[in-house]
């Protein structure tokens, strides 16, 4: 995510302008967006009238520019758009003022938000920028004599590096070890959260082997992947079977994953932790909080008039920032989460048993 601009307004409200690069920026956004917000951004409209009738422009919709006060906030997971509804509040026609809107947001489109930012709100912002600044996953392709190197960064993929060199025997000959120790160097400075090594043949085996006895830290993120090409036809493979979505998802369920197995040891030790509003809301009093855990749709749902918590979620997560603790929101859509939901959709890791 691309976050443009930052500027304070009237109210004590904040307007950032971001750009969503992927539609994991779309879906941080759903959970960003509520009711009471004012978005902006261009889009087209079949103009309507006061008398509520349509102008005969032969189906054909208008561009403008509209900012809505938000009612409703939909994210469409196969469409790869958010849906943004509520009413015109500005226009760049004045006729249009009053009327419903949907603004469909998708990938590269800018968009302006108007509102007061909750804290964990701010950080699902931070998270998506810092994510479009450094690669998810890294791509090795590697055969006899060559290996490439390509990053992943929503949806992206940049060539990194291109290691040659002729193998076998001969004076220019080269120890494939030099090979694989280079390769070994460029992934360790990429830095990211998994690697997918690629290729064909048993080449890639062999600098598996070499990475595991020599680069553990970089091994350790391997997922191997099978393709006839190496370069960026083999990138081209690797992303066509979908290998890279399969471990960006792994790895954000691994990191929900171990504070979800934390917690439940805990619970069956009666040790420290807590689960269900009431639980936590007392623990966050006592700053007994260590990490909050709190499910993103019962978060979402929590802040709007279906909410059926009689203690205030936004008030939990602000005591446990305010007294040193940290939030982690659990996505609703992999298992972890759905654990976290059987216990209340919230629940904390403490510094202390409550009594």
């Amino acid at each position: 995510m691309q976050i443009k601009d930052r500027e304070q307004v009237e109210g004590g409200r904040e307007r950032v302008t971001v750009v969503p690069e992927s539609v994991d920026d779309l879906w941080h956004l759903q959970y960003v967006l509520e009711p009471g917000d004012r978005v902006a951004g261009d889009t087209t409209r079949r103009i309507q009238r006061n008398d509520e009738q349509m102008r005969d422009t032969g189906g054909e919709r208008e561009p403008m520019w509209v900012a809505i006060a938000v009612d409703d906030v939909e994210f469409h997971k196969f469409a790869n758009r958010l849906r943004v509804g509520g009413e015109i509040v500005a226009c760049s026609r004045e006729d249009q003022l009053g009327f419903h809107h949907t603004l469909n947001v998708e990938e590269r489109e800018e968009l302006s938000i108007e509102k007061r930012f909750k804290p964990d709100q701010e950080a699902r912002l931070e998270e998506a920028e810092e994510a479009t600044e450094n690669p998810d996953v890294a791509i090795a392709t590697v055969e006899e004599g060559q290996a490439h190197v390509h990053t992943v960064a929503q949806y992206g993929t940049e060539e990194r590096a291109t290691i040659t060199g002729p193998t076998g025997k001969g004076e220019y000959a080269r120890e494939r070890s030099e090979l694989f120790s280079e390769l070994g160097d460029v992934l360790k400075r990429q830095d990211a959260d998994a690697i997918i090594l690629a290729g064909p043949g048993f080449t890639k085996q062999d600098a598996r082997k070499y990475l595991e006895d020599n680069h553990h830290e970089v091994a350790e993120k391997i997922t191997m992947v099978d393709t006839a090409a190496v370069g960026d036809r083999g990138v081209h493979e690797v992303l066509k079977r979908g290998a890279v979505a399969d471990v960006q998802q792994e790895t954000r369920i691994e990191s929900e994953a171990e504070y979800i197995d934390e917690l439940t040891q805990r619970m069956a030790d009666g040790a420290k932790a807590a689960y269900g509003p009431d639980q936590v809301q007392q623990a966050a009093e006592f700053g007994a909080i260590e990490r909050l855990l709190v499910l993103d749709d019962r978060l979402q749902k929590e802040r709007g008039p279906d909410g059926e918590w009689a203690i205030s979620v936004d008030e939990i997560v602000r005591t446990t920032e305010q007294k040193g603790g940290d939030v982690t929101v659990f996505s609703s859509e992999f298992p972890p989460g759905q654990q976290l939901s059987n216990l209340g959709g919230i629940a904390a890791l403490l510094r202390y048993r409550l009594e």
